[in-house]
């Protein structure tokens, strides 16, 4: 017999109880709340996003079949669909929010075992945004378009694990480049951007403290060159110059120098136009840099493939925002495992994998390094032998 708990039981082991207390006191989430705790309706919600449960129904029965197996987890029972309907509906969300934000805290503190392929002194942070399109019908709150709603995922990505370490849901009409001018930075850290983030006066505002940035320059900007650098051999650099911006208001906006670096894109046969405030790396570096802001766009696929971030399973705006905070709370957890891990986890696999051992009695952390290695036996085989009088009477005897 496995005497450990399931695996779900052992991961929410990660989830310092102390710290949720603080943020359910922090929020009020159960004030007046009887019965139903907020904490077992975040692992009723966790439950549905490692499972891959499309429904709220889903989750219910999903609990209630495992029979004992939910107190392990810290519940009473498994919750109906309608408590956690209406526990979706009322309790904040912004209770997630902290919890993931307090999450990424303690996975920086623990570290990870796995060695990356870009290096960098520097904090590297991805800024970017990902957009999920609602039926403006069902969920008239999120504003995109005149016929169309949408909520919006504006995220950062750390680069020192690709881990994401902080993030905004809104409406889908706010602008990603409003929300990067709230964004405060610690000096020395780079930033990298894509061309919906151009804004001059946030250049300068980054420049001026000390804040680097890489971002995709506009076409149609205009600008003065004030030196030419030679371009590295044999490399995708095919111009490196030191500008300003020529046009008025953009100059008094940033009159600041800045680079434009001109790199070849190999696979998509094309030129891209880099702009930075850094006059001192070298243009490949630069380069380097802009490539790895792939791994956010990575991010937003893997969180869209793996987890329930595009099917909602509540309309209004409260529980919308809670089922996708505890959508990327997951995948912390999943990035974090895939990190920690000995064995070399694809994510899609790894999230595969939990799903089907979720509630699976064995030692969790040895799985996970370990997957297909068979569970060491906790009982020793005991041949039974049949005693000659016992046989002797089955046949009939006195």
């Amino acid at each position: 017999m496995i005497k450990s708990v399931s695996c779900f039981s052992q991961m929410l082991r990660l989830i310092n109880r102390h710290d949720f207390a603080e943020s359910v006191k922090q929020h009020k989430a159960e004030r007046y709340i009887k019965g139903f705790s907020s904490w077992e309706q975040f692992v009723a919600m966790l439950f549905g996003q490692l499972a891959g449960a499309q429904s709220l129904r889903e989750i219910s029965g999903g609990l209630a079949s495992a029979g004992g197996k939910v107190f392990h987890l810290n519940m009473r029972h498994a919750p109906s669909r309608s408590t956690l309907s209406y526990a979706n509906r009322h309790r904040p969300w912004q209770v997630y929010q902290a919890l993931f934000e307090r999450l990424f805290t303690q996975c920086v503190q623990w570290g990870v075992n796995r060695k990356h392929k870009f290096r960098f002194k520097n904090p590297l942070v991805s800024l970017d945004a990902t957009i999920i399109d609602l039926c403006l019908s069902l969920f008239p709150w999120a504003t995109y378009r005149s016929t169309k709603g949408a909520v919006k995922i504006h995220l950062q990505l750390n680069h020192q694990g690709y881990l994401p370490q902080w993030a905004l849901v809104t409406e889908g009409k706010v602008q990603e480049v409003t929300v990067a001018k709230r964004l405060d930075f610690e000096p020395g850290t780079v930033l990298v951007m894509d061309r919906g983030y151009v804004d001059y006066a946030l250049f300068s505002r980054l420049s001026k403290a000390g804040i680097w940035f890489v971002i995709r320059m506009k076409e149609r900007a205009v600008y003065a060159v004030e030196k030419r650098r030679g371009c590295p051999r044999h490399s995708n650099i095919r111009g490196d110059e030191v500008i300003r911006f020529a046009e008025r208001h953009a100059e008094k906006k940033c009159p600041h120098r800045l680079r434009r670096i001109v790199v070849w894109d190999k696979e998509q046969k094309r030129e891209i136009v880099l702009l930075t405030n850094h006059l001192d790396w070298s243009a490949t570096t630069i380069a380097a840099v802009y490539k790895d802001r792939w791994q956010i766009e990575a991010f937003f696929k893997a969180l869209k493939q793996n987890l329930l971030i595009r099917t909602f399973l509540g309309t209004n705006d409260n529980a919308v925002k809670t089922q996708i905070w505890i959508a990327l709370i997951a995948m912390l957890l999943l990035k974090f495992l895939q990190l920690r891990s000995t064995y070399d986890w694809s994510l899609s696999t790894l999230a595969a994998m939990i799903r089907m051992n979720i509630l699976t009695y064995r030692n969790f952390w040895r799985w996970l390094n370990q997957p297909y290695a068979e569970p060491p036996s906790t009982t020793p085989a005991i041949q039974l032998v049949l005693l000659p009088q016992l046989s002797w009477t089955a046949e009939g005897g006195t």
